[in-house]
């Protein structure tokens, strides 16, 4: 009887030991991961990925979405360390200022909650004001560098056939997915000055934007949501008085992401360009999502940039679990992606076809 219980005692100690070891992996409290929205092609594409690799890991979490509110956000911060969240991860909503992401911050480091900020920028200075804070991302200059190389590549290679307004030159339209989002103010800035050096180098003309009275050279979602609406709405107008008859279409299409070049394109197909047998008019993305590579395998869109939406949750998910754990929350992540002590990139690659 004695040795029964001494048994049973030992099980105990050490299922207790267990449970205090891995924090949130039983249900005590959980893992708290925050998206700006659900409604982000590329973000859900993440949350999915996160989902499977957070439960595979046996780690309990909770999914917020702030429905693009940062009031929402922060509320929900709250709440989360209220219930006793583990480790907070957010995809912050307002990234137009450091003020979101340092109330955030403040308030899982008063509650001493290890924080992780992922894929929508937050500065380093941020960052480095708490020591259990890490920032899962990209190098946010180099989707707009890549496509900005891609579509150079593509225009030179291409360049009189692309110039059907037949003026020597090559007029574009550029969607911009939010005002100071640093992906979006990159990608806007790269993409058309890599594609121009890479014409330059070739004894080429600049590309213009297609409104020579619009000083800031691009279209932008003014809800700040970068979607296949505001893109597809923006197309609509714009075809409605360019055409090849007035000679003044145009002859490309450059999206800050795949949603709205996907709405642009959508819009092209309405009045019978880029389907099969009629006149193409290129359309390039980023993020390469399924929908995209659908389009740019089927020879309907011309590229995109991919953003790795698996291998920036596998990151989360491994640093979560560092973290949770107590080890350093970078053991384990390749040297390559790593930048100083505080922050993962996810690298970025061209997409012009399933060959890839």
């Amino acid at each position: 009887m004695k040795k029964a219980l001494s048994i049973i005692l030992l099980v105990a100690i050490c299922l207790s030991s267990t449970l205090a070891i891995t924090g949130c992996r039983r249900g005590e409290d959980e893992c708290a991961v925050l998206y700006y929205t659900y409604s982000d092609t590329y973000i859900s594409s993440v949350r999915a990925e996160m989902d499977r690799l957070l439960d595979k890991g046996g780690i309990a979490h909770h999914n917020y979405d702030a429905g693009g509110n940062q009031t929402t956000q922060t509320e929900q911060v709250d709440t989360a360390i209220t219930k006793g969240a583990s480790i907070l991860i957010v995809n912050v909503v307002d990234t137009g200022s450091d003020d979101a992401a340092r109330t955030i911050l403040e308030k899982a480091k008063q509650a001493s909650v290890p924080l992780i900020f992922f894929n929508r920028s937050v500065s380093e200075n941020i960052i480095k004001e708490y020591d259990r804070c890490v920032f899962v991302g990209t190098d946010y200059e180099e989707a707009g560098r890549i496509q900005g190389r891609m579509i150079g590549e593509y225009v030179r290679d291409n360049y009189s056939k692309l110039d059907i307004n037949g003026d020597g030159k090559i007029s574009y339209v550029l969607f911009k997915g939010q005002q100071g989002n640093m992906e979006a103010e990159a990608r806007t800035k790269y993409s058309v000055e890599i594609c121009n050096s890479v014409l330059a180098e070739a004894g080429l003309s600049p590309i213009v934007f297609y409104d020579s009275q619009n000083r800031d050279k691009y279209l932008v979602d003014q809800d700040g949501t970068w979607s296949n609406a505001a893109a597809n709405n923006y197309m609509k107008t714009i075809l409605s008085g360019h055409s090849e008859s007035n000679k003044n279409m145009v002859e490309l299409v450059i999206a800050n992401n795949d949603e709205m070049a996907l709405g642009a394109l959508a819009a092209l197909e309405e009045v019978g360009y880029n389907k099969s047998g009629s006149r193409h008019i290129p359309v390039f993305g980023v993020d390469a999502s399924e929908a995209a590579r659908a389009k740019i395998n089927s020879g309907a869109m011309t590229g995109t940039v991919k953003q790795d939406s698996a291998g920036m949750a596998e990151a989360i998910a491994h640093i979560a679990d560092n973290m949770i754990n107590g080890r350093d929350a970078l053991s384990g992540i390749d040297e390559d992606m790593k930048v100083g002590e505080a922050r993962v990139n996810i690298p970025y690659s061209a997409y012009t076809g399933e060959d890839e």
